[in-house]
């Protein structure tokens, strides 16, 4: 005899309801619970099994004494998977594409004019590879991991604010005294329902959900020599149920310029994270040599 999944976890919910069993639901205070909350939202409890983010939204331009512009529609991807450390925390891996995409068309932007100096300029979209992070029980200041989100009854929610101000690759070895210095903002809202968050039973959170938000110096590409302002982005999207769940078009743009991102790194690698600076001086460099459009 055959029963789904859904009927197996109505008949286990029967027979506890008439046992009078309860299962012991994850508790976010507790350290090791914290760390399997965190991992069943970014990939799976499951070593290696990938997971794939997608989101979408706008960039505008916020300057000095003008109105902000609509530059450019984006989509992004990120397949990741995450695999046990020996200190009882786990090491998360991916790869990011970020596209930009006309506002208009939603084709994937080949130039761009700049509105500003009225130069038509070469697009180079984000292509981050890896782009990993490591999560143990104790934090860099000794303290016990702690889950930062909210449970409100049946749903999560979970807010993360990272400021970056470091050395900007690009720049010169004078970056303490003339600058410039890399400077931005990712802001991430996570949400989902949160039963499956809290069952120790499941390998992932189901139905996240997530906002991210970007605020940084203008795009390398744009070259926009030291003028006044900032680019931000705008975006929502979710966890999908797997990588053939992304729009149709983003796949085929994957398999024709991208084929590594139809999976995740090696739990094991350990390469140095890549930007979108970095990845643009990769490029410059010839280094790196990014898909002809």
């Amino acid at each position: 005899m055959h029963f789904s999944r859904n009927a197996a976890l109505a008949a286990g919910a029967f027979f506890a309801a008439a046992t009078g069993a309860v299962a012991q639901q994850l508790d976010p205070m507790k350290t090791e619970d914290a760390l399997t909350i965190t991992r069943k939202i970014a990939c799976s409890t499951v070593d290696g099994e990938p997971s794939t983010y997608w989101w979408f939204g706008k960039a505008y331009s916020r300057r000095q004494g003008e109105r902000d512009i609509h530059l450019f529609d984006v989509e992004g991807m990120n397949v990741r998977a995450c695999g046990s450390t020996p200190d009882g925390g786990f090491k998360l891996v991916s790869r990011e594409l970020l596209m930009y995409r006309d506002k208009d068309t939603g084709k994937v932007l080949k130039t761009w004019d700049n509105p500003w100096t009225g130069e038509t300029v070469d697009v180079l979209h984000v292509a981050n590879d890896p782009v990993n992070g490591k999560y143990s029980p104790k934090t860099r200041d000794g303290s016990d991991y702690k889950w930062s989100g909210t449970i409100s009854g049946d749903v999560w929610w979970q807010t993360a604010t990272v400021p970056l101000f470091y050395p900007n690759v690009l720049a010169s070895e004078y970056q303490a005294e003339v600058g410039p210095w890399y400077h931005a903002t990712e802001m991430f809202n996570f949400f989902g329902p949160t039963a499956s968050l809290l069952d120790p039973d499941t390998t992932r959170a189901e139905g996240v959900e997530v906002g991210w938000a970007r605020m940084s110096d203008w795009l390398p590409w744009m070259k926009m020599s030291g003028r006044e302002g900032i680019i931000y982005m705008h975006t929502a999207g979710k966890k999908l149920g797997s990588w053939d769940e992304l729009p149709d078009w983003f796949k085929k743009e994957i398999d024709k310029n991208y084929p590594e991102y139809r999976n995740p790194p090696s739990t094991d690698d350990e390469r140095k994270n890549v930007t979108s600076w970095s990845y643009y001086d990769a490029v410059a460099k010839g280094e790196v040599t990014p898909p002809k459009r």
